[in-house]
């Protein structure tokens, strides 16, 4: 059974728990709105809630295919609300889906591939019964937030990890390996600001839209989940510049560093030119070669290469080539 809770709820307070055994017991009584939760349900599972709830037969497929983007559907009197669940593990983001179906007293929450449960969520809710009474709009309201936090452990994440990119970029040169986490790390941002538009679409919509089930005096909590994502969107904005900013200073650097090496073997390359040249001249078989017939002529040409190295050496140090 896929079903993780499924309560039936009075002035906030759980009256009765709820089995999809028992298809009879899910439908609400008197004042009840009930709030059911499944986790990666089976057809039969859905059908079941189909026939309890009148659910639109198109909601259940994009429920049961869980390949939506974020969005709002209006399906007479009830809602269809798609939300993306992300978190960060093993070096990228792993995305999933929370489906809503949304009526005037009854909330069923369809998660896909969402390593966050609701269980605690639950848990604070009906430790707050003047909350919870406000209904299913309040309780959509508190999933969708509930959702929108666990997007800023993915931001945290990243940004620790491109304070070591910056701190290693400055004392040595960046692997290939780093230069491909980079590349990576910015096209799974990418990814993920496209997420948050049309997360932003969803809650601005069930804000300022005129929807059932959605009553006026819960639009402001929508407004409060629509400020969270737009301070994700913002922070995301700043890691990749962030990353741009990482790569380039590398660049910069590394060229850097290469001018240096460049210079120096060029330096080096004319300080030995020196020698190179005066043996490559007396290596010559002439006859008639200046200072042959002189005593001190091979000591006179070392010294001659010597101080000539020196002073090439001693120039080239003082402008900063070695």
């Amino acid at each position: 059974m896929t079903v993780v809770a499924a309560n039936a709820y009075v002035d906030g307070k759980v009256v009765r728990a709820l089995s999809l055994d028992d298809p009879s017991s899910l439908t609400p009584q008197g004042d009840e709105f009930v709030w059911i939760g499944l986790v990666e349900p089976s057809e039969a599972e859905l059908r079941v809630l189909q026939q309890t709830f009148h659910l639109h037969p198109l909601a259940v497929e994009d429920a049961l295919n869980a390949r939506q983007t974020p969005k709002v559907d209006v399906y007479g009197e009830h809602l269809f609300v798609v939300a993306k669940t992300a978190h960060f593990a093993n070096d990228h983001i792993d995305y999933g889906e929370t489906d809503f179906f949304v009526g005037r007293r009854h909330l069923i929450t369809v998660r896909h591939g969402s390593a966050r449960a609701h269980t605690d969520l639950r848990a604070q809710l009906e430790a707050t019964p003047v909350l919870l009474a406000k209904g299913v709009d309040y309780v959509l309201h508190a999933v969708l937030d509930f959702i929108v936090d666990g997007y800023m452990p993915i931001v945290d994440a990243i940004e620790e990890e491109l304070q070591t990119f910056e701190r290693r970029t400055l004392d040595a040169f960046l692997t290939r390996a780093e230069i491909a986490r980079i590349f990576n790390l910015r096209r799974a941002l990418m990814k993920f600001k496209k997420l948050l538009g049309p997360m932003t679409q969803v809650v601005s919509a069930l804000e300022h839209h005129d929807l059932p089930c959605i009553d006026n005096d819960v639009r402001a909590y929508f407004r409060d989940v629509r400020d969270h994502i737009q301070r994700t969107e913002i922070l995301v904005d700043g890691l990749r510049e962030v990353l741009t900013s990482v790569f380039e200073i590398s660049s910069l650097l590394e060229q850097q560093r290469q001018g240096v090496i460049t210079r120096q073997l060029a330096a080096w390359a004319a300080i030995l030119a020196v020698p190179t040249a005066v043996a490559g001249i007396y290596g010559m078989n002439f006859e008639h070669m200046p200072e042959l017939k002189w005593e001190y002529g091979y000591y006179g040409v070392l010294a001659g290469i010597v101080v000539i190295c020196g002073l090439l050496y001693r120039r080239f140090k003082k402008a900063g080539w070695l």
